[in-house]
């Protein structure tokens, strides 16, 4: 059972939506005469695979702690869709290749990260169950940011106005109405199992950097490789973002950090923030969604 931020109660059964997306007429840059907002989107398709497969990963381990039946499906509808999501951007990062961008070393330095920083460790009993607590704090912290993302992507339109591609338009609404959808579960799962307050405080700090650092590579790696840039010295600068922001082609970084401050709130959960109802209403619509429907 989810939330409106006005206080209407929306029932939902999380549920993969087998979609499919044709990237065949894909421009290398989908949002025109923009490379900075074009490759800031791009990022996502090469950090996102690994990371939702880690997300599964982690959520399938911890069913054993789950005690609530209604969480548990929950948890397992986010599992579908988390396992959809990283297949949909991983079929987008395989085309930016056809394209000529060098995705190589930043997926090699993304699964590096996954694996080896926030994967399995040989541990037992105890310290086994902590570290994957603390994980399940971590991706709470996560997913309170994509939610922020998706919520952005479905009421901003100024990439419509910019004449971006459809069919990544699609991809990106689908997927931020879907974060938008199952956004209280990574929060309640950790509020189920654990819950400390500072243990969220310290993910939450901790997150932030890690996500400026890797998005900023990601973005510097790309429009380095990008063969419509070569030798024209174009290469990403902060004042892009803060831009981009401004013609509402992008969050900005004021309006990133403002929802970024709010999870600290000791009061904070998802449901008081984004809208159930406008998520589904997408996904009802969305091209990608209704053909999988089919």
């Amino acid at each position: 059972m989810s939330t409106h931020p006005d206080g209407e109660l929306v029932d939902v059964t999380l549920r993969a939506r087998n979609v499919a997306f044709d990237w065949t007429n894909l421009p290398l840059h989908y949002v025109p005469d923009e490379p900075f907002v074009t490759h800031w989107a791009n990022v996502m398709h090469m950090l996102l695979p690994a990371g939702e497969r880690w997300f599964v990963e982690v959520f399938t381990q911890a069913l054993p702690l789950i005690r609530d039946d209604r969480l548990r499906e929950d948890v397992l509808g986010f599992i579908g869709q988390e396992s959809t999501h990283a297949s949909a951007h991983q079929g987008a990062q395989d085309h930016l290749r056809v394209q000529g961008l060098d995705t190589t070393r930043y997926v090699g330095e993304i699964e590096w990260f996954f694996e080896q920083r926030l994967g399995n460790r040989e541990l037992t009993g105890a310290a086994a169950e902590e570290w994957l607590v603390e994980r399940l704090s971590l991706i709470a912290s996560i997913e309170h940011l994509t939610a922020v993302l998706g919520d952005w992507i479905l009421n901003s339109h100024g990439l419509d106005r910019a004449g971006a591609d459809p069919t990544m338009l699609d991809l990106l609404r689908w997927h931020g109405a879907e974060e938008v959808e199952h956004r209280s579960v990574a929060f309640d799962l950790y509020m189920h199992v654990d819950g400390r307050y500072a243990r969220r405080v310290r993910s939450h700090v901790t997150i932030l950097p890690a996500l400026v650092w890797l998005w900023s590579r990601g973005i510097r790696q790309l429009m380095a490789s990008d063969p419509m840039l070569a030798g024209t010295g174009t290469r990403a600068r902060w004042r892009d973002w803060t831009r981009a922001g401004r013609l509402n082609l992008l969050p900005g970084p004021t309006e990133f950090l403002r929802s970024y401050r709010s999870y600290f709130r000791r009061d904070y959960h998802p449901s008081q923030e984004c809208s159930t109802s406008q998520a589904v209403a997408y996904l009802a619509t969305s091209p990608a969604a209704l053909s999988a429907a089919d």
